[in-house]
């Protein structure tokens, strides 16, 4: 039997924030995958490794966690004033799944070097040496993010001083603005808070009423206070992620929040929307020591926050999420509000498994709705790996 050779496909590996991916110009997958739909899919499945029923990504480009099951795709911009157009697929790892539902806000950070070495971004507004500003329009969630990338002698500057906590080494620092970041979901009427309810009294059948606040900024999140669901705030991954019970737990919590926000119309819908609603929980500063054994003081932080993306905790804070974190802050009265220390604030610092992390949020309160103009946080970003991916021909 005639086997199909495998087909190349250009691409570049990159790392952004605490994520990496395969990042893709649109023009240079295969004419099946430009368009949305199975095709597409399929491809990316196969460049990523899955289905994995191992859960390891043996035999793709994933590295079998939510932070590293991704793909990105570029092309100049349909939309004025801004630069390019940014699709982000999170890839699912055991499942034959990509999910389209949200953006991820570390891999944000590199997709303005992306454009700028992959000619997206017109020349004339590229400095030789300073600073990029590069107009992104995030198609996922139909948001700009504005990305300032550093450039030295017409080239794209990756390193640099900057550490990030839940990244090895320092690198150029980029610094993200998520404009007008309250996500318009479907379903959610186009409110940041689509209960109409700072701080919510959510049902969970088979776990509990507890408070929460459920946002949709940056990407959907449903944040609850660590002490009502039995933790600290100062959990590491393998405190939850060794735990069936609490993994299950918490994803009862996350479809019953995504069926209140008006995300999915049926309990079961939530097995087909694994990237968003995000969960997280918050408690006050605490000291703690992270995942790589730096001691983090609770004069450190401003409050505690652990997050679950893809059904594991995140070993870092996802982007998306900590613009919703930076966002909830300045609105007094919700749980991460309250649990920062309540009050009226432009920013925090957090802390998550791997250390802290600083977001800033501009939130403004008119005829007793809130708005947020931007939230802003720095990141970097690197290319590791670039040239083509190879797929079998009879993939898609």
């Amino acid at each position: 039997m005639a086997h199909k050779p495998q087909i190349k496909i250009p691409a570049t590996y990159m790392r952004g924030g605490t994520s990496k991916g395969v990042f893709f110009r649109l023009q240079d997958l295969p004419e099946a995958a430009q368009q949305p739909g199975a095709a597409r899919d399929a491809l990316l499945l196969r460049v990523i490794g899955s289905p994995d029923p191992y859960g390891k990504q043996i035999d793709g480009m994933g590295g079998a966690t939510s932070s590293t099951s991704k793909s990105v795709i570029l092309s100049k911009s349909s939309k004025p004033d801004h630069d390019v157009d940014y699709l982000f697929g999170q890839v699912s790892i055991d499942k034959a799944f990509v999910d389209w539902s949200g953006n991820c806000g570390n891999l944000s950070a590199a997709v303005g070097a992306f454009a700028i070495s992959g000619g997206l971004v017109d020349p004339a507004r590229i400095p030789q040496d300073g600073v990029a500003v590069v107009r992104v329009w995030q198609a996922n969630i139909g948001k700009t993010i504005i990305a300032h990338v550093p450039m030295t002698n017409g080239e794209v500057q990756e390193t640099g001083d900057f550490e990030l906590d839940g990244v090895t080494f320092p690198a150029a620092e980029v610094q993200l603005e998520f404009m007008d970041p309250a996500a318009e979901e479907e379903g959610a009427g186009g409110s940041m808070f689509p209960t109409g309810q700072l701080v919510d009294d959510l049902e969970v059948p088979g776990v509990g009423t507890m408070k929460a606040t459920m946002i949709n900024a940056g990407i959907p999140t449903i944040f609850v206070n660590a002490e009502d669901i039995g933790y600290l705030g100062t959990e590491l991954q393998d405190a939850i992620n060794s735990d069936p019970k609490a993994l299950a737990r918490f994803e009862l919590i996350r479809a019953h929040g995504a069926l209140r926000m008006g995300l999915i119309k049926h309990i079961d819908d939530a097995a087909t929307r694994q990237h968003t609603p995000k969960v997280a929980f918050v408690a006050k500063p605490a000291p703690y020591v992270s995942s790589s054994g730096k001691q983090v003081a609770a004069t450190d932080v401003d409050l505690l926050v652990r997050a679950m993306s893809m059904g594991k905790l995140h070993h870092a804070m996802m982007g998306t999420a900590a613009v919703a974190i930076g966002t909830a802050a300045a609105i007094p009265g919700t749980l991460v509000n309250l649990a920062a220390g309540g009050g009226a604030r432009d920013a925090v610092r957090f802390g998550h498994p791997s250390g802290t992390l600083r977001v800033g949020a501009e939130a403004t309160q008119q005829n007793g709705e809130w708005s947020v103009t931007k939230a802003v946080m720095s990141r970097s970003a690197r290319v590791l790996m670039e040239g083509w991916v190879r797929v079998p021909g009879d993939t898609f």
